[in-house]
């Protein structure tokens, strides 16, 4: 019996410029987003229904019912299409929840893609499930992207360089309402309006460093341990640039080399047991095989 599965690989916000305020409360951002080799993993097999299970070591706590976004893609996206067809969901979870690195939205895309090879129906249109959260949209193709607005304007970038990357979550979930209500000056500069062309690795390094997170000193006013890891990993050697990601808490830091990133994962998790550390690389989001 046919079958298929999808990556979900973690959402990075390289940059966050929080550029406005809508009059409805929403905030505009300018963001550039990357996809890290670290994620979930979402199988599909066919059923009369839509239901959901999830396993994997960061599952507990994740609901298996409506509530949880992958199930609210699952059904918008059969409505929407007028299928018949049902299908059972696996979500093996490896991301935590909750961290700012689009694991939840992430997961319903992937889905997205999965019931797209099951039921041999077009993915839908990002815009199509921005309804969803302001991160889906930006998930269903994970490639380098700039997001705009709301997070209904994307754009690919071409041509950004790949660079390794560290994920670290000092086990803490900061609410995203919470850091954009104590993020108090809301018209911060954009991006430029066209983005370098940049020559390398060290090119993109460069102007990274001369953009920001315009939510990581509310998210950090509200976990001071978001302070202490970022500290932790800007220790480590070969770092290039360490930052929150999203609203926090996950930081990241950028190496030049795998090798790099993977000697301070080994330091972090040697200083730090008890939290979520893991390595990879951005640009290489791994792609599962219709089964």
């Amino acid at each position: 019996m046919a079958s298929s599965t999808a990556f979900a690989p973690a959402k990075i916000n390289l940059t966050l410029h929080v550029t406005g305020q809508r009059a409805d409360g929403y905030h505009l951002l300018d963001s550039l987003v990357v996809f890290a080799d670290i994620g979930d993993q979402i199988y599909c097999q066919p059923s009369e229904g839509l239901s959901l299970s999830v396993d994997g070591p960061m599952s507990k706590g994740v609901p298996t019912d409506g509530s949880n976004l992958v199930l609210k893609a699952a059904h918008l996206y059969r409505d929407g299409a007028g299928v018949g067809a049902g299908a059972h969901i696996t979500l093996t979870k490896s991301l935590p929840a909750a961290s700012g690195i689009g694991g939840g939205s992430s997961d319903a895309a992937a889905a997205l893609r999965a019931l797209s090879a099951l039921w041999k129906v077009d993915c839908p249109k990002p815009t199509d499930t921005l309804s969803l959260g302001a991160d889906l949209p930006v998930c269903v193709d994970p490639v380098p992207q700039r997001m705009r607005g709301v997070g209904e304007k994307l754009s690919q970038v071409a041509k950004v360089p790949e660079l390794a990357i560290l994920l670290v979550n000092p086990r803490i979930e900061v609410p995203t309402p919470s850091v954009f209500k104590a993020t108090t000056k809301k018209d911060n500069p954009a991006m430029e309006e066209v983005l370098p062309a940049w020559a390398d690795a060290d090119d993109f390094l460069a102007w990274l460093m001369a953009t920001r997170n315009d939510m990581q000193p509310a998210a950090e006013a509200i976990a001071p341990e978001i302070t202490g890891c970022l500290k932790a990993i800007s220790a480590t050697q070969g770092v290039r640039l360490s930052r929150m990601s999203g609203s926090g808490a996950t930081c990241f830091g950028l190496y030049r080399t795998l090798q790099e990133a993977m000697a301070a994962k080994q330091v972090m998790q040697t200083n730090h047991p008890d939290w979520w550390i893991e390595a990879g690389r951005t640009g290489a989001t791994p792609t599962s095989p219709e089964l």
